[in-house]
């Protein structure tokens, strides 16, 4: 057995995801400890009622919480594109550097050239800075090969990689080839998806202006739902409405968000399908940021990602966390709760994102005295160990 025991603040994020001002209960556990049994968690309480038979942490001084949940990341891909970034810098938008031959077609001719192993050995350099700055699982996308040959090669290099980081693996219908003349929508629904969905649990799709319309992503969702996929989408980061059609297609989530109109955000609240906030976006773009504090008044169900990818590189939802704090108005219980058990929903997993009896012992234990600190004390790591599936895998 496994305990760590006199935690200043013990986050159990007991009871299921969080909406409105329950956002803000975290179910602290002052003087609290955690003991672990095989992979899951046996008891939760104060230090002074739990046996404390087998290993000790002493974690005094310190806030014990459940680990990271990314529940957005393009874990797999060749082709950063630090050459772009001084673009960006100069203010050209996004969708021209992709109409350029940058962007997304600059990654995906590099993907596409790449091996397995190659591809595998930056994933888990990833991975690995992910774990170390608290997340300990993550929905990892294809969606940088646009062809049948690389979409099924990213997807069998989530699943073959070897580390402690759980991926949950998405297919991801990102853009149309660059010089594709024929219906990409039909080659997806009739060539890739019967291939993709034995590896995948999830389809995502870019649905915005100029790349996939409202009716091509209904139909390809409809289509991926046959082969047992269930649906999530980019929508409303350049244009508006994807949320409302998220919604109406019962999608567990609806992500970036940054343009969503009053009335998609009251769809959102009225539905099942979360609404997954990507600040690390509108960050690097110098963009608008989603209108977090109207969706959580509304009654949304709120979570936060990191969106890693070539154009956002960042592996640290700590710092998406600042960023909720700061850019978007949430308060840092609502971070906490967005980034922990919302984000766990989001990815179809009851069994994390929260510290109770029965469910997966995935921990971190931060050198903070207080939750307030996360988000206030930004630009640094926090996490002093990581705990994943009952065993340390990190130690500082």
């Amino acid at each position: 057995m496994l305990v760590i025991k006199n935690a200043s603040e013990l986050l159990t994020l007991r009871g299921g995801p969080r909406r409105k001002e329950r956002m803000r209960d975290l179910s602290i556990i002052q003087k609290g400890a955690v003991a672990v049994e095989g992979e899951t968690i046996a008891a939760v309480g104060k230090s002074s009622r739990i046996d404390c038979a087998g290993e000790v942490i002493d974690a005094e001084g310190k806030v014990v919480m459940p680990g990271f949940v990314d529940p957005h990341t393009h874990l797999i891909f060749d082709g950063t594109r630090e050459e772009e970034f001084q673009m960006k810098i100069e203010g050209k938008p996004y969708m021209e550097i992709m109409k350029a031959g940058g962007g997304i077609y600059y990654t995906v001719d590099k993907t596409r050239k790449a091996t397995k192993e190659e591809l595998k050995k930056r994933a888990v350099k990833t991975l690995t800075r992910m774990l170390q700055y608290g997340t300990t699982t993550i929905e990892a996308k294809s969606g940088y090969g646009l062809d049948l040959e690389t979409e099924v090669k990213s997807l069998e290099c989530i699943g073959e990689i070897e580390h402690c980081v759980e991926r949950i693996p998405t297919y991801l219908v990102h853009a149309v080839p660059k010089g594709y003349s024929g219906d990409y929508t039909q080659y997806v629904i009739e060539n890739i998806l019967p291939h993709a969905a034995p590896l995948a649990e999830f389809v995502d799709v870019f649905c915005e202006e100029g790349v996939f319309s409202f009716a091509q992503t209904r139909e390809i969702v409809e289509a991926a739902r046959h082969h047992g996929l269930r649906p999530r989408l980019h929508v409303d980061e350049f244009s508006s409405g994807g949320a409302e059609l998220a919604a109406d297609l019962k999608c567990l989530s609806a992500d970036h968000l940054e343009n969503t109109t009053e009335a998609g955000i009251q769809t959102l609240a009225e539905s099942q399908t979360a609404a997954i906030l990507l600040p690390g976006t509108p960050f690097v773009l110098n963009g608008k940021y989603p209108d977090a504090r109207r969706m959580i008044e509304a009654g949304a169900l709120v979570g936060l990602a990191t969106d890693f990818n070539p154009n956002c590189m960042t592996e640290s939802m700590q710092f998406m966390i600042s960023l909720a704090c700061i850019k978007m108005r949430m308060t840092p219980a609502e971070a906490i709760a967005a980034a922990t058990v919302n984000a766990a929903y989001s990815v179809g997993r009851e069994d994390i994102g929260s510290l109770e009896v029965g469910t997966q012992a995935d921990i971190i234990v931060l050198d903070i005295p207080n939750y307030k600190h996360m988000g206030y004390h930004f630009g640094i790591n926090l996490v002093d160990m990581v705990v994943k599936k009952g065993k340390v895998v990190y130690e500082r």
